[in-house]
């Protein structure tokens, strides 16, 4: 009788047929990984344009080439080095990066960099006079208008601007002024106190009787409130 042909194991089978399947699946995702195209990052970055603008920042000039999409807080702030400028929600909602462009104030953040060419820019930091403060920051501080401070900065701005149009404010137009400016400290009324304490330092008694009854007041509503408090509270915490 012939010899019988050796059989193959179904190990063996099986251990074949996986190697060759192996070989046969990498070929094809090796080719496409040496065909793929490279990164195009650095293109996309070399494609940002960019502009040349020249601004006022605080009675300084500047000359600086911006990305078109930069904001204007984010120029003051990474570029000029303004750090007083916050940034908040970054979205126009909260005031906290509200400064003064051409005296006027808005949003740096839902502002573009591009805008500010050839115009002035006032911020927080340019307030104050070396280490003299502006009677507007006096007035703050006097007022125990900042708390956590984050918003102060913006709370400033918006009321500098209100003043330099309106040196004589009633305490319904300063609310009216700054209500763009949100305090999560809920602050309010000190900030309106010092508003019109310092339209009064600044103008001296050439203010309005509607200023004074306005100061009258929102004095004589924190007292009210103060009490209100007080009597409440008397019983104890719950």
């Amino acid at each position: 009788m012939s010899k019988r042909k050796s059989e193959i194991s179904r190990r063996q089978f099986l251990e074949g047929t996986g190697a060759v399947l192996a070989v046969a699946t990498a070929g094809p995702a090796l080719n496409a990984t040496s065909n793929a195209t490279p990164p195009v990052a650095d293109e996309v970055a070399a494609e940002v344009p960019t502009t040349s603008i020249r601004l006022v920042v605080n009675g300084v000039e500047h000359r600086v080439d911006v990305e078109d999409r930069w904001t204007l807080a984010e120029l003051l702030r990474d570029h000029v080095g303004l750090t007083g400028t916050k940034i908040g929600c970054d979205r126009g909602e909260c005031g906290a990066c509200t400064v003064l462009l051409d005296g006027k104030p808005v949003y740096s953040c839902s502002n573009l960099a591009v805008w500010a060419d050839g115009r002035e820019v006032q911020t927080v930091e340019g307030l104050a006079h070396g280490d003299q403060l502006d009677p507007l920051q006096q007035a703050f501080v006097e007022h125990d208008g900042p708390q956590c401070g984050f918003c102060t900065s913006g709370q400033l701005m918006s009321a500098k601007g209100l003043l330099a149009n309106n040196p004589h404010p009633t305490a319904h137009e300063v609310r009216a002024a700054m209500t763009g400016n949100i305090c999560r400290c809920s602050n309010y009324n000190h900030y309106v106190e010092a508003v019109l304490a310092a339209s009064v330092a600044k103008n001296g008694s050439g203010r309005s009787a509607a200023s004074k009854k306005s100061i009258t007041g929102v004095t004589a509503a924190k007292s009210s409130r103060s009490k209100t408090v007080a009597t409440t509270g008397a019983g104890g915490a719950r």
